[in-house]
Formats: structure tokens, sequence, C-alpha cells
């Protein structure tokens, strides 16, 4: 997924910790950090401390890449899926 926006990561991460079956108390004990301000960031608050923003990720075992737009990824897992244009097929005309 590309994150253009804190409101993405927000997005990215409410998702993984609602597929993970994690309340925002469980997710906030494990980040160590106020339940309080896990809502405060799944909510895209502008403020929210990129070392807690990364701890968080760490917490919920996802990693943040940085790349230069059109630069290629060496990534050794499979190919990304883009999410939309699948919804798109399967929504049909």
């Amino acid at each position: 997924m590309d994150v253009r926006s804190l409101h993405d990561l927000a997005a990215l991460a409410r998702g993984r910790r609602r597929e993970l079956g994690l309340s925002q108390a469980e997710l906030a004990a494990r980040t160590r950090v106020s339940r309080q301000w896990v809502n405060a960031f799944e909510s895209g608050k502008a403020t929210a401390e990129v070392g807690l923003v990364i701890r968080l990720l760490d917490a919920l075992d996802l990693r943040l890449t940085v790349t230069e737009p059109g630069a290629a990824t060496t990534s050794r897992g499979p190919a990304p899926v883009d999410l939309d244009a699948l919804l798109d097929e399967q929504q049909g005309p």
C-alpha cells in the first residue's frame, strides 16, 4: 500500500490492529502508550511523534519502507497486490 498521508498510515495501522483482533487498549499496552494516544493516531492526529508511530508499527509487526516514486523495490516476498484494481475487477462495470 502506498502511504501518502498520515490518514493513510493511520488507516493501515487500524486495519492491521483489527486483523490481529487487538483492542486499542491491547495495542496501547504493547506499544507502551495510552489508549487515548492510539485513538488519536488512528483518527489521523497530525502531531503524532514519529518514534511512537514506528513503535506502534513494530507492535503490529509492520515495517515502514520509504522509496522514491517509481523506484523498483527489492522485496524478496510475493509481488505487491493492487487492492484497488482487484476490488474494481470484482465489482465489474
